[in-house]
């Protein structure tokens, strides 16, 4: 049987958050849990979504290269030219 994406679950600290999701979605995730618990161990529905929503960040490639992109940008203007007053970032723009 092939193993889920999801994967093992880690052991780390919480914060807990309450939204809204519609009736299919909640009986997709259930099943998905269900699953999930035949292949590891028994898990709630609500343990596993923090974990599913991480995997779909880290694998969005479109918000990894516009963070990446934005984190490149605040290192360059924290690298100020202390002769000229302008920040690496506002010399390559110019360029």
């Amino acid at each position: 049987m092939a193993d889920l994406k999801l994967g093992r679950l880690p052991k780390q600290g919480t914060v807990r958050i309450t939204f809204v999701l519609p009736e299919p979605l909640k009986e997709k995730l259930d099943r998905y849990a269900a699953e999930h618990s035949k292949l590891y161990e028994p898990v709630e529905t609500a343990t596993l979504i923090p974990h599913m929503l991480e995997a779909f960040i880290r694998t969005d490639r479109g918000w990894r290269g516009r963070r990446k992109r934005t984190e490149q940008l605040q290192t360059g203007q924290r690298r100020a030219s202390p002769t000229s007053g302008t920040t690496r970032a506002d010399s390559e723009s110019s360029s």
